[in-house]
């Protein structure tokens, strides 16, 4: 023990000189910090050591120190030739044996204080105040860069303003990593100030920062912009076209996207990965199935198919296409299956209706000891809540606490959801309370949980809370206390909701619109539904049917007519709901022949197939009316077994115009179907009494 201890202050006085870090024989030498160096030993042993010092002359490490300060004086040529090259880690060291200086390819390392530093090197340092406090560009470009690697963006802009401060001029690296950064914060006027900048410093033309600008401006939702910029570029690569047809996808405009893309292949610019990423999102956020199907050719063409993250995406676009068996056979297929895939599959099957594969899926996911994440959970508890499967959502949020998972936003939210919707409102408020943060989705969630289980006003109570507490609610929060202002008949509420939303700029939403339109229909305005409806710059088959919707409710039978009349000459396509607002209308206003006529178009003339609640309609029209033969006969000719709705209407037609055998055989049909029907024994008394039957009894 004696011996190896003095044996390493033998190695530490021949070695000490060796001041900049370099290996030798497996000694590396701490650089320099005001004294002697220390020796860190590697994988040698004290033996081989000194079997090294043996061997070694005086003569021979000073040659070797010659040769080693030759190469550093060629590092510091290359470095001064371009520092861009080398990482600045002078203001972020954690100690002093990191060096000030590592190239960013080769890895080499450089001391400013070490004692191989040619006194040309030092002159140069000192011309340039590279050694001093005062920053080079380069150096802020650095400390900028590693924020925003960090994701401490807004740190990052502040320093970039500070370095303006100083009078440091950007180069085409900062930029990048300064537009990076006002993308992560969508700062669009930030980003615009960037651009103005980057052109006096003549750097548009670069293709590095054009590309993050595109992306900025993509990021920023301020496509036109984005447009400008791409369209101004004398030459594009494949990240400038994936960047601007993700821009596309982004914002709705999926059809573009495609368009884009087919552009891009006829000027023979060949796809990457991101770019088959943006046209399947592109194909999935329109139903485009059969295009989604070609590029699933491309991309087995290119060797991404056996990706998981391109694989999930696929499924997820053979879901939201609604072909679930080509999502499953891919899925089954795959060599490799990542939870990400087992996620897009489980989200497909809630999104069409079958919450039971879902779940099932979930189960087979359990058994090949895959691990779920977040996104699995909420999945299969947005299953449980389509459903109303209240006791596997209470499994599902016991494995929930189990992983830890229960403080997550998005995971909390989809939990008040399916509480919410298993009308539940006790557990889901205890969800929303024990949850450390909310955001504006988990205020979202619990308002429309208050909607769901009839308790408008304590959704609009919570909504003012949401407002003191300082939370921005989104355009979903919106529409959801809209809905409670429309359950409750909340006028005054629903009119300052309103000015709310046209404060914020949302008033263009196709949504928020049409909720506005119902929501003033049925807290009986009906005019400032009509001003809603005709200040909207393009309208949406809802946005006819809300409207005509409206005039049903309020008795305005011809308005809604000739609304309805309008709306065959705006637009492609009418559905079944539209439908059912216009017949109902005709039975609110007594417009028999009018109902007829719309009735016996609906199918051959627009393509709508009459269902349960258009008979009910016609039944209600004609009941209203008297015709109480014809309304039978019209459930007769059903091709389907009528539903007790229909029959109630009839038995109410009955009560109106007191036809007791009809009403009695009405009875009998809806106690027949529902025999818990508590409201067709109430309306089959009432018949008895107003014809002073009061001694009869439904037997």
């Amino acid at each position: 023990m004696k011996s190896n201890l003095a044996l390493s202050v033998a190695v530490s006085e021949k070695v000490a000189h060796f001041n900049d870090g370099q290996l030798i024989s497996g000694i590396k030498a701490k650089p320099p910090s005001g004294g002697v160096s220390c020796v860190k030993f590697k994988s040698s042993s004290v033996e081989q050591i000194q079997r090294h010092l043996n061997s070694s002359s005086n003569e021979g490490i000073a040659g070797r120190c010659k040769d080693q300060k030759r190469s550093k004086e060629l590092l510091w040529k290359e470095f001064f030739s371009d520092p861009s090259q080398w990482w600045d880690h002078r203001f972020d060291k954690r100690s002093a044996r990191y060096p000030d200086f590592k190239h960013k390819k080769t890895e080499d390392a450089l001391w400013i204080d070490g004692r191989s530093v040619p006194k040309w090197a030092k002159a140069e340092f000192a011309a340039m105040k590279l050694g001093s406090v005062e920053r080079s560009a380069f150096s802020w470009t650095e400390k900028i860069r590693r924020y925003v690697k960090d994701k401490q963006d807004t740190r990052a802009l502040e320093v970039f303003q500070e370095m303006q401060r100083q009078g440091r001029h950007p180069d085409r690296f900062t930029f990048v990593s300064v537009l990076n950064a006002c993308a992560s914060l969508a700062s669009l006027e930030v980003g615009k100030r960037v651009h103005s900048q980057l052109i006096e410093s003549d750097c548009e033309e670069d293709l590095f920062v054009v590309n993050s600008l595109i992306n900025m401006y993509v990021k920023c939702r301020s496509l036109e912009n984005a447009c400008r910029v791409f369209n101004s570029m004398p030459f594009r690569d494949v990240v400038s076209w994936s960047a601007m047809i993700m821009g596309y996808v982004k914002s709705g405009q999926g059809e573009k996207a495609l368009k884009l893309f087919e552009q891009m292949q006829q000027e023979g610019v060949k796809a990457n990965f991101v770019t088959h990423l943006a046209v399947l999102n592109a194909c999935a956020s329109i139903g485009a199935l059969h295009y989604g199907r070609n590029i699933h050719v491309q991309v087995v063409r290119s060797g991404y198919e056996t990706d998981g993250f391109m694989g999930s995406c696929l499924i997820d676009m053979y879901c939201k296409c609604g072909s679930m068996i080509d999502a499953h056979k891919l899925f089954d297929n795959m060599p490799m299956r990542p939870v990400v895939s087992w996620n897009a599959l489980i989200a497909g099957y809630v999104k069409c209706g079958q919450g039971e594969k879902a779940i099932e899926l979930y189960q087979k996911l359990q058994s090949e000891n895959l691990k779920p994440d977040r996104i699995t959970y909420v999945g299969v508890v947005n299953a449980c809540a389509d459903l109303g499967a209240l006791e596997q959502g209470r499994c599902m949020h016991a494995q929930v606490v189990h992983s830890g998972c229960e403080l997550d936003n998005f995971v909390g939210s989809a939990l008040i959801d399916m509480y919410g919707k298993c009308d539940r409102i006790e557990d889901a408020c205890c969800v929303f309370n024990d949850m450390l943060t909310r955001d504006v989705v988990s205020w979202s969630a619990m308002i429309l949980g208050y909607n769901a289980c009839g308790h408008g006003e304590k959704a609009l109570e919570l909504f003012q809370l949401m407002h003191l507490e300082q939370v921005e609610p989104s355009p979903v929060t919106y529409l959801a206390v809209l809905n409670a202002c429309a359950n409750v008949a909340a006028l005054e509420e629903g009119r300052h909701v309103h000015a709310e939303v046209v404060r914020k700029g949302y008033e263009t939403n196709f949504a928020l619109s049409n909720s506005l339109i119902d929501m003033y229909a049925k807290c009986g305005s009906i005019d400032d539904a009509c001003k809603v409806f005709d200040n909207m710059l393009t309208r949406n088959v809802v946005s006819w049917t809300t409207m005509i919707g409206g005039y049903a409710m309020h008795g305005l039978g011809k308005e809604a007519l000739k609304l309805f009349d309008h709306m065959c000459c705006e637009v492609a396509e009418v559905d079944s709901t539209t439908f059912i607002c216009l017949l109902s209308a005709c039975s609110r206003a007594g417009l028999l022949d009018e109902g007829h006529q719309y009735f016996e178009l609906m199918s051959p003339v627009f393509g709508v197939s009459a269902d349960m609640g258009h008979y009910s309609c016609m039944v209600d029209l004609l009941g209203r009316l008297g015709h109480l033969d014809e309304a039978q006969a019209i459930i007769q000719r059903m091709s389907s077994q009528p539903e007790a709705s229909i029959w109630m209407a009839l038995l109410g037609a009955c009560r109106i115009h007191g036809d007791v055998l009809m009403g009695e055989y009405a009875a009998k049909q809806v106690l027949a179907l529902d025999p818990e029907n508590v409201s067709g024994y109430l309306l089959l008394s009432n018949i008895y009494a107003a014809v002073g039957k009061w001694d009869c009894k439904q037997s």
